[in-house]
């Protein structure tokens, strides 16, 4: 089983900086890319970014262009989502994804993470 925890939200000011975490644990498995995406209430799941998982490509939602960056570590074992210059409409929940090798969407999901963005 493949499981997905995201850590790292919390209660940030407008114009401050969070970082969230994404580690993956269970059995090994072969991806395709890593995503981030958010949903805020009453509001449908919006894409924030994501990392081609062979060679690191990134994409990002024009949302958050220039203010957030996917990353990942040396050991490729955890992915990160560094949110500078937050604003309160990025008041969300927070969720890393995964999409396998053979998937042709983001087939494996975390929890979920808060972030609230206060003016």
């Amino acid at each position: 089983q493949i499981r997905l925890v995201e850590s790292g939200g919390g209660l940030a000011q407008a114009g401050g900086s969070l970082r969230l975490s994404c580690a993956a644990s269970g059995r090994p498995f072969s991806r395709v890319a890593m995503g981030w995406f958010r949903q805020a209430p009453g509001k449908e799941r919006e894409f924030v970014g994501s990392m081609r998982w062979s060679g690191g490509t990134t994409y990002y939602g024009d949302a958050v262009k220039g203010r957030f960056t996917v990353s990942r570590n040396v050991a490729l074992t955890t992915v990160y989502l560094q949110m500078n210059n937050l604003k309160p409409e990025d008041t969300a929940v927070y969720y890393c994804a995964a999409q396998g090798v053979g998937s042709e969407s983001y087939n494996y999901w975390g929890q979920g993470t808060q972030v609230t963005v206060s003016s």
